[in-house]
């Protein structure tokens, strides 16, 4: 029963080398820093995908998108507002005061539509940087810790004399759980990335759609 417990995750955490332990402690922040940024995630895309579904009711439901604009304000909440919003501007701004239309006011408002889409594209994929540098950084890390562990353990070894698995096993168990602790912190971080980044990727070509469709309407009101 003792040996048991000496065998527990804290006590090969006790008697590792102060090397080992920083790298532990390393990847335990790190695992909890992915988890922080994937639940933060999962928040953000689940309110953006139901702002849009908003918007995308209040846009089609007939209403004149200047009435739409003057509801949303000068300072818009949501990323599809703000898209929304940024061509709307432009389209204002590009009308004269004899009302006709300032030349190129198509290429503007696209232009100005591209803006905001790329920074609510930014906003979207800000974090996934650390899912993605964990898991392909954090199993190697892992992995030096283990080196390290093995290599005293084999210093122990040869000080002692002994090659019983009594006085091997212990440090092997140590350096093992480095890598246990890399696996653990880079195996989520590799497949919650590749899940957000899809989700992030399919949310940003919900806007560059609206934004297709909106430029389109804007066309044909100034062909008109």
């Amino acid at each position: 029963m003792e040996v048991a417990h000496e065998f527990t995750m804290w006590a090969l955490f006790a008697r590792a080398t102060i090397t080992v332990k920083i790298v532990m402690i390393m990847l335990i922040i790190a695992s909890v820093w992915c988890w922080a940024v994937i639940v933060d995630k999962f928040i953000q895309y689940r309110r953006a995908r139901a702002e849009a579904r908003v918007f995308d009711e209040a846009f089609w439901s007939g209403n004149p998108l200047d009435e739409l604009f003057d509801k949303i304000g000068a300072t818009p909440k949501g990323p599809s507002e703000k898209i929304f919003a940024a061509g709307m501007l432009e389209w204002r701004r590009s009308h004269r005061q004899d009302g006709g239309l300032i030349a190129g006011a198509t290429a503007r408002i696209d232009r100005n539509m591209d803006v905001a889409i790329a920074k609510e594209t930014e906003r979207l994929q800000r974090g996934l940087t650390v899912l993605a540098t964990v898991g392909s950084a954090a199993p190697f890390i892992g992995l030096f810790g283990t080196v390290i562990g093995i290599m005293n353990s084999f210093i122990e070894i040869a000080e002692q004399q002994n090659t019983n698995l009594a006085v091997v096993a212990p440090g092997i168990a140590e350096a093992l759980l480095a890598t246990g602790l890399g696996l653990l912190a880079a195996i989520p971080a590799v497949i919650y990335y590749n899940k957000l980044s899809a989700d992030a990727d399919r949310i940003t070509s919900g806007y560059e759609a609206f934004a297709d469709e909106f430029a389109t309407i804007l066309s044909r009101q100034l062909d008109s």
